[in-house]
């Protein structure tokens, strides 16, 4: 199907004259045919011509447009031939291994991802060394054209990928600028997931008649799903599937993770907490592959760890549930995963932990696939208890139907008459033996309560949202900050998105920022190097008591997105 809706005929990537190394790796990593936006994407751009790719995430674009780069490119030398801008460093990490995957039989190619939250260290030996494919976040090559260590004079291809979302996240003036110092012989391609005025003006301005393609994601799900979702923070993740796992009723799982490691490590810290699970990844030999397989189909086994790539082909009908444990960063991905359940007509239940700070993906999932999912508490200690009781009793009448019940009742008898113990107490010291003293969970501490010594800011949860906590940088009015510059460093240094954004208070030589209050060291180790107009933000809690803080109404040009209404994001953030 081509952009247009007109049926196309069925093409291989071996018809689309690609560099024949590259068709080498492709073979490698298994692709033969070409999704839809590649091939309408790829032979306008091995001809030389401009491209607006109207795509959403999960389409395949990344090929569509590192596929006819690494054709056409000149391998050696020191200054970027290529640079393909992405709006956050997660997308420019995972464009920049895909070129990577592409690339394996050109050696004279070097991809280099420059974004923030990165220390400048590696990008500039990176960038010394010489880079013919550079792909980076707007802020992050902003500073490195104001330092003079990023030379894009001689580009041959320029790429905007998910443009939408860097003019959402007020890059507009910084993808300007650097378009404009890009050799006006260059080749573009563009690829947005919505073409909003802005867009059109962006490609009417630096694209030479481009040519324009649409293709819409297959991301129908199966109506026989019951699809729901955890609000979970990472740090507790394992704890919240526990008791998932407790709670639930299923006959067989798959729960979904990004990496090979993760499989290994979660399916053994389920097996140390009881539970029979195996980790399946592209790492596993075939024969064990069969062996899991068919124990988790006859019953044997009932959790698979797997990750994507492990899981094709998996066809099991006894899969009631999936759980995605880590949130895929594409719908079609979302898709094929909840796909191993309800097969054959049977109805299946699908689980997507959610983090504060992955919102934007779980909403771009519902976006796709236009169906919501419905979101779910944390299973309580009341309910793991209530589970725990009437398991320990099913076990109990199951062993009455023992034959070798006889023999133990004598022995238990013999130790009551001899030692003066009730046949009660027997049984729960036999019980202890099976089971340790931590048996029932102890309950979970009240609403709002907090240990001594606990520092984090008063938090504030928005109706149906998550729950915010206050944060200070170092910035306000003196250095001419916008919510926009605000909104757009910390999102793209902390990984946040808008939505991870409450109220902006914007003061004289300060400014108050509410933010998901589980933010991770990692996250706010990022955000201590962030720099807005080239000042350090230093960002930490803000101690002062609320009357102190204002409001979120109050104080400059502060803006609330946590409402209806977002303010219009200006200025150029830092990523």
């Amino acid at each position: 199907m081509d952009g247009n809706g007109h049926e196309t005929e069925s093409v291989a990537f071996a018809d689309l004259d690609i560099e024949p190394r590259v068709l080498r790796a492709l073979t490698d990593v298994g692709y033969e045919t070409p999704s839809p936006i590649q091939a309408e994407t790829i032979p306008p751009l091995m001809n030389g011509r401009d491209v607006v790719g109207l795509a959403q995430t999960g389409t395949g674009k990344t090929a569509a447009f590192a596929i006819p780069i690494l054709s056409k490119i000149a391998g050696g030398g020191r200054k970027p031939r290529a640079l393909v801008l992405a709006p956050t460093r997660e997308l420019a990490l995972q464009v920049a291994e895909a070129f990577g995957k592409y690339a394996a039989h050109l050696p004279d190619i070097k991809v280099l991802p420059i974004y923030g939250g990165q220390s400048y260290g590696v990008q500039l030996s990176g960038l010394r060394r010489g880079a013919q494919i550079v792909v980076g976040t707007p802020g992050r090559v902003i500073d490195h054209l104001d330092k003079g260590t990023l030379d894009i004079s001689e580009l041959d291809f320029l790429v905007l990928d998910e443009a939408d979302e860097m003019l959402t996240m007020g890059f507009a003036e910084d993808v300007e600028r650097i378009l404009s110092e890009t050799p006006d012989s260059k080749q573009v391609a563009l690829f947005s997931a919505t073409m909003p005025k802005a867009i059109g003006r962006l490609a009417q301005k630096y694209l030479k008649s481009p040519v324009e393609i649409t293709v819409k994601a297959k991301t129908q799900t199966a109506q026989n799903i019951t699809q729901r979702y955890l609000q979970v923070s990472h740090q507790r993740k394992l704890d919240a599937l526990t008791r998932v796992l407790e709670v639930e009723q299923f006959d067989a799982m798959i729960i979904f993770v990004r990496t090979k490691s993760a499989t290994e490590e979660l399916a053994e810290k389920l097996r140390s907490r009881g539970f029979s699970a195996v980790a399946i990844n592209g790492d596993i030999v075939q024969a064990q592959r069969e062996r899991t397989i068919a124990s988790l189909r006859n019953g044997t086994l009932d959790i698979l760890v797997a990750t994507d790539v492990a899981a094709r082909g998996l066809d099991v009908e006894r899969i009631s549930h999936v759980v995605n444990y880590d949130i895929p960063h594409d719908t079609e991905s979302y898709v094929h995963r909840i796909g191993r359940t309800g097969r054959a007509g049977r109805s299946g239940n699908a689980l997507l932990f959610v983090s504060p700070r992955e919102r934007h993906l779980l909403r771009s999932i519902e976006k796709a696939t236009r169906q919501p999912l419905t979101e779910i508490g944390l299973p309580s200690v009341d309910d793991v208890n209530a589970q725990r009781v009437a398991k320990f009793g099913e076990s109990i009448t199951e062993n009455l139907q023992s034959e070798h019940l006889d023999m133990f009742r004598r022995l238990v008898e013999n130790y009551a008459r001899d030692n003066d113990v009730t046949l009660a107490d027997i049984a729960a010291a036999l019980a202890l033996e099976t089971r340790d003293g931590g048996f029932l969970l102890t309950p979970d501490p009240p609403a709002g309560a907090r240990s001594s010594g606990d520092d984090r800011p008063p938090r504030r949860r928005r109706e149906g949202g998550p729950s915010f906590a206050t944060y200070r940088i170092a910035v306000g009015k003196k250095h001419r900050v916008t919510p926009g510059a605000i909104v757009g460093a910390i999102a793209n240094e902390g990984g946040l998105t808008r939505g991870d954004f409450g109220h902006i208070s914007i003061r004289e030589d300060y400014s108050l920022v509410e933010l998901p209050d589980d933010l991770g060291r990692e996250t706010l180790s990022a955000l201590r190097r962030t720099r807005i107009s080239n000042v350090p933000i230093n960002i930490g809690v803000d101690q002062g008591p609320p009357r102190q803080r204002g409001s979120a109404r109050s104080g400059g040009r502060g803006g609330d997105f946590g409402g209806r209404r977002s303010p219009r994001v200006a200025g150029r953030g830092r990523s």
